[in-house]
């Protein structure tokens, strides 16, 4: 049994990491040249007149702020996208009627999104590193945080794509879900300059606990403490993981 479900994840996950490759334009390119005129706006022309953050440049404070939001985006679309286009074909029924278990339908999944940010981010870093010098603190925070960037954003990509009914369904949450969140979130500030409401209420948004992680990992300096940053980013995963797993047990937005 085990046996069968280890073959049907690889095969689904293979499937997964062909598909982010053989479209490189779309999956991966894109990322990269956002990144690159944030780099140049920002961090170039911006960022002069700006000066300093917690004693670095502000190009270099808003290098890991930069990387998670290329990870947060890659991810996310990548499952949503996929397993919607898995849907609207109908070959999902096939997956569901097979001997494949849930969990291993919904780690395939999520691995062709987690493996689509870890490309992701090292494309984007090495681009950083033509605009900037990137220090590295702690690096095994570093490839923690992207794991979990990675795995949270594939799970809301993937409940996303589970209750989509049309294709503009898709586009809704990162428009007015996750645009907001990631602005938000401490990517181009400190959250400390925020008013004390906005500042309480910043506290509530997964994105600012990812890009603080992240830039401690580079930088050493963040606005909220390392060990509740984890906390709650191991929580957020957790509670969709769980969501994700009961809503195909129960087949809602799987059944027409």
């Amino acid at each position: 049994m085990f046996r069968m479900q280890w073959i049907a994840f690889l095969t689904l996950m293979r499937r997964e990491v062909i598909r982010v490759l053989r479209i490189w334009p779309q999956t991966l390119l894109p990322s990269v040249m956002t990144t690159s005129l944030y780099f140049l706006i920002f961090g170039r022309v911006i960022g002069g007149r700006i000066g300093q953050f917690h004693g670095y440049d502000y190009i270099q404070f808003i290098v890991p702020g930069l990387i998670m939001l290329s990870i947060i985006t890659s991810s996310y679309s990548n499952v949503s996208s996929t397993f919607f286009s898995a849907k609207f074909q109908r070959n999902i029924e096939e997956m569901l009627v097979s001997p494949m278990s849930n969990t291993t339908l919904l780690l395939g999944f999520l691995t062709g999104g987690i493996l689509r940010g870890i490309i992701v981010v090292i494309l984007v870093t090495i681009v950083s590193m033509i605009f900037t010098t990137i220090p590295v603190y702690n690096l095994g925070l570093i490839i923690v945080t992207v794991l979990l960037a990675s795995s949270l954003f594939s799970l809301a990509g993937f409940l996303n794509a589970l209750f989509a009914r049309k294709f503009d369904d898709i586009a809704i949450v990162p428009t007015f879900v996750l645009n907001p969140l990631t602005y938000l979130g401490g990517v181009f500030y400190s959250v400390d300059l925020l008013p004390p409401f906005w500042h309480k209420l910043s506290l509530f948004n997964p994105i600012l606990y990812l890009v603080n992680l992240f830039r401690y990992g580079f930088l050493g300096v963040s606005d909220v403490p390392v060990m509740r940053s984890l906390v709650f980013l191991f929580g957020f995963i957790f509670v969709f993981l769980i969501l994700c797993l009961k809503a195909l047990k129960s087949g809602r937005g799987l059944r027409h």
